[in-house]
């Protein structure tokens, strides 16, 4: 389902949501800690524990890198530096082998004395942190903040620039996305099932021992090194979708290290996989639903103009046409039911894009020309015009299959549970209960599983939720924000993922605040 990042074109920015893709990658989006790195409380639960203050001294040359910085490569970045750090490949062995971490920054602009620097960090599992910096936040975010920050983006390890995974070439992705996720057969079943395989054998070969190592937690210390590298006492971040998860525990391996952290469109560590993808599910139906009712109020809406349930039945049965008859969309390709819902999904994470899906609607139910559904599609899985992917879709499931132990054992568990999926939703709950087995047939185990996140005794930290938010939903938020020890939740009434950044003053006023004078919203407040 979700994550992503060059942007869905529905989106301001270019950050992308955060689940599994339909296909590509588990629904199971929450990543969690190693399974050395949690308590259990006196309820039983488990906490993620706070790393020691020293650093431990096998980690001493890690932490005593000076970023090499020099200006980088490509048209457009003239004002952007890029440097390499090494890290350890594993933490608990650092002599077992290192791997390179990309870095850039854009200076602050001044006026104003320099606060330090400020990460950003849009999302995926398999965002490119440095894409979306270069691309939008130090250009897009408000100029009293680029003006007293230096701009700074890591990208994750093995995504984008830091070796990143790569699972399938091209041919192989359009086979891999086209692939059925509502199978009615057994032999369809089975053709899934072998899809998800031949994905994690790919990412495997093409991986080694690093697949093994791009856990969350990883990451959280990857961000340590970087904020030492960087000589910042504390770390300033704003995460959003999964940078929020990355964020938090970053918070709660590093309380003493938390200087001022944004974690937008929250993540609630404490779920399950099955559980996730159920309520991610309900999210993206509560989105198709306002965008059914506001499409039955216009004339040309493709899928009728009555009822807004007979939206959702039409579109249904507009995904069984093509079930049975994908539809002709150009260079020997061709629009499927899963990539048309993955079209649809892509178009549902900003009511910026209902003109855009309505329109790519109409040519394909009416005029059935599947192009314009087939684009959306392309986006969300970073599929460029030659017919190559960007590395997202492999470091989601990379991540997502790491963090969590998968959502459903085989094919009779999904079966179990379709009918609380589609109770959930009826257009997509099939489609997302079938696509949340693919972490069953990941290479590597999970190392870990649902926990709470306290980060006790960091300096406040907040948490920002969106009450219609389809990919993460708000409660969410909530649930984040109830955990964190600091936290003050800052809640946006509307619809789209994610906030900050879209159009509110009310938000985007809270947030400048907190991270130019370090004084949160209110607990509790509303925009």
């Amino acid at each position: 389902m979700e994550n992503r990042r060059p942007r869905p074109p529905v989106r301001r920015s270019p950050r992308r949501p955060l689940t599994a893709a339909l296909l590509a990658a588990a629904v199971a989006l929450v990543p969690a800690c190693s399974a050395d790195s949690t308590t259990a409380d006196a309820a039983g639960d488990k906490v993620l524990a706070a790393l020691p203050k020293a650093v431990p001294e096998a980690l001493a040359p890690f932490y005593g890198q000076r970023p090499a910085w020099r200006t980088c490569e490509g048209v457009g970045k003239e004002e952007f530096e890029c440097a390499r750090l090494k890290a350890p490949l594993d933490y608990d062995n650092p002599t077992a082998g290192t791997l390179d971490l990309a870095l850039s920054r854009k200076k602050a602009t001044g006026p104003g004395s320099r606060l330090g620097s400020l990460l950003v960090n849009p999302g995926g599992p398999g965002g490119s942190a440095i894409g979306y910096l270069q691309s939008y936040a130090a250009l897009g975010y408000p100029a009293p903040v680029r003006a007293r920050y230096d701009m700074v983006a890591v990208d994750p390890r093995g995504v984008a620039d830091s070796e990143p995974v790569t699972c399938l070439d091209g041919p192989a992705m359009d086979a891999h996305t086209a692939t059925d996720t509502t199978p009615d057969t057994p032999a369809e079943r089975q053709a899934l099932v072998s899809a998800f395989q031949k994905y994690g054998k790919g990412c495997q070969a093409d991986a080694g021992k690093t697949l093994g190592h791009v856990s969350t937690v990883e990451s959280a210390r990857d961000l340590d090194l970087a904020r030492s590298a960087l000589g910042d006492e504390k770390l300033t971040y704003v995460g959003a979708s999964y940078g929020t998860f990355l964020g938090a525990t970053y918070a709660g391996l590093y309380p003493h290290r938390v200087g001022r952290l944004v974690l937008d469109g929250a993540m609630d560590p404490t779920l399950d996989a099955r559980r996730l993808n159920l309520e991610q599910t309900a999210g993206f139906d509560t989105a198709f639903t306002a965008f059914a009712k506001d499409c039955a109020q216009r004339k040309d809406c493709p899928l009728g103009t009555g009822d807004p349930q007979d939206a959702g039945r039409n579109l249904t049965a507009f995904f069984d046409k093509l079930d049975a008859a994908p539809l002709p969309a150009g260079q020997g390709r061709a629009l499927t039911e899963s990539l048309a819902a993955m079209g649809v999904v892509a178009a549902l994470y900003d009511e910026a894009g209902w003109p855009q899906l309505r329109t790519a609607l109409t040519s394909a139910v009416k005029d059935r020309d599947g192009n314009a559904l087939l684009a959306l599609s392309d986006l969300y899985y970073e599929r460029d015009a030659d017919g190559g992917y960007q590395n997202l879709m492999s470091a989601n499931a990379a991540v997502n299959c790491l963090d969590l132990p998968p959502a459903f054992a085989d094919p009779e568990e999904v079966e179990a549970a379709l009918p609380e999926f589609r109770k959930a939703s009826p257009v997509f709950g099939e489609g997302f209960a079938w696509a949340s087995l693919n972490c069953a047939q990941w290479p590597t185990p999970a190392t870990s599983g649902p926990h709470r996140i306290e980060a006790n005794g960091a300096a406040p930290i907040v948490v920002v939720g969106t009450t219609r938010d389809p990919a993460t939903p708000y409660r969410w938020a909530r649930g984040l924000a109830s955990q964190l020890d600091s936290a003050t939740l800052l809640t946006y009434d509307g619809d789209g993922h994610t906030a900050f950044g879209r159009g509110s003053d009310c938000i985007d006023t809270a947030i400048n605040t907190y991270l130019l004078e370090g004084t949160p919203p209110d607990n509790g407040t509303r925009c």
